[in-house]
Formats: C-alpha cells, structure tokens, sequence
C-alpha cells in the first residue's frame, strides 16, 4: 500500500461562455451551407442558381459574426475555452472555403 494513490476533485465554476457556443453553431451552419451548395452545383453540372450565392453570402457573413463571437469570448476570464477555439476554427475554415470557391470561379480552376 505504499504507491495508493487519491481520487482528487477539482470542483470549479467555469462554464462555457454562450458567444463561444454560438460561434460553434455559426460555423457548422456556415460549413454546412457550403457544403450544400457545392453539392447542388455539382449536381447542376456546374450551373449555380443565383439564390446559391446568396446562400454563401450569408454563410460569410455567418462565418464573420461567428468569428468575431469566438474572439470575444476568448477575452472572458475563467472559462472552458474549447468552444472558443472550435468556432473560431470553424468559422475561418467556411471564410477559407468561400475564397476559395471566389478565387477558383474568377481564375477558372
């Protein structure tokens, strides 16, 4: 009984700030939305209507607001910071996707 070690409990009260949780879900509703309009284009054989470009319009600007949710609530002391870091991920992923598919439609990749 030399080496028996004791269960330690760390209770705390951090919690996860609502502005992470919510850039969390504008990320994968912007993702989401990408994903959607690639596959309905490609379906299309590459005719995209123009509400799928409204649709990545507001994905954009989903993805813009969920970033800046995620940084703000990075700012906030004494918080789990998982969901910070997953929607600011997220979210700058779909900004990458949408320059992308810009850059591929104006350069013909």
């Amino acid at each position: 009984m030399a080496n028996k070690k004791k269960k330690h409990y760390i209770f705390t009260d951090k919690k996860n700030p609502p502005r992470a949780v919510m850039s969390s879900i504008l990320g994968v509703i912007s993702l989401t939305a990408i994903a959607f309009v690639i596959a309905m284009t490609f379906r299309t054989q590459g005719s995209a209507k123009s509400g799928y470009g409204a649709g990545l319009f507001l994905a954009t600007l989903f993805s813009l607001a969920g970033v800046v949710l995620g940084a703000l609530a990075k700012t906030e002391k004494d918080k789990f910071y998982f969901f910070c870091y997953l929607g600011i991920f997220l979210n700058l992923l779909a900004l990458g996707a949408i320059s992308f598919i810009l850059y591929a439609g104006a350069y013909g990749l």
